[in-house]
């Protein structure tokens, strides 16, 4: 199994992708199945198309982190976010960090944010796609490693927040 993040972009566009890839026989895959047969209100997971009826390869579930606040912001799921997070994924193929040996016995499921304030259909398109890129890729590399993971401790942030002072 491997576990993934990444962050892109820069205001209401930006994207948050976490992935988890694995074979389909296995953990991943019954968390994947579990998912898809398992919808909460605002929260239903769909397998992320390159066009309808194509899907990213390996299989990928799209699941949202935040339910649809608006019509607009499930235009933004689903629209641009969804094919981002697809054309990541098969960038993340094309880069070779996934295995195309592999890519019919596993697959991915894809925790994506959409911030309600999305403005930008490309924009949030092209950050998401990079950030499935990159998710991928760190999962691929198991980064970040150790050394990097502490230095970033000494001064903890995010997005939406960063301390005054830290240690």
């Amino acid at each position: 199994m491997q576990i993934g993040e990444s962050f892109v972009g820069e205001g209401v566009n930006a994207a948050h992708i976490n992935t988890v890839y694995g074979h389909r026989e296995g953990p991943v895959g019954v968390a994947w199945a579990t998912a898809l047969a398992t919808p909460s209100q605002g929260h239903v997971p769909y397998v992320a198309v390159v066009q309808p009826s194509i899907p990213a390869k390996p299989m990928t579930l799209f699941v949202t982190k935040a339910a649809p606040a608006s019509d607009n912001h499930g235009t933004m799921i689903w629209g641009p976010a969804q094919a981002g997070v697809a054309a990541g994924v098969m960038d993340a193929v094309a880069a070779g960090a996934l295995k195309e040996s592999d890519l019919d016995s596993s697959c991915i499921i894809a925790a994506v944010w959409v911030n309600p304030g999305a403005d930008n259909a490309d924009a949030v398109f092209e950050n998401n796609r990079e950030a499935t890129k990159r998710a991928l890729v760190n999962g691929a590399k198991s980064l970040p490693n150790l050394a990097d993971t502490m230095m970033a401790a000494t001064k903890p942030s995010n997005p939406y927040f960063s301390p005054k002072d830290s240690k």
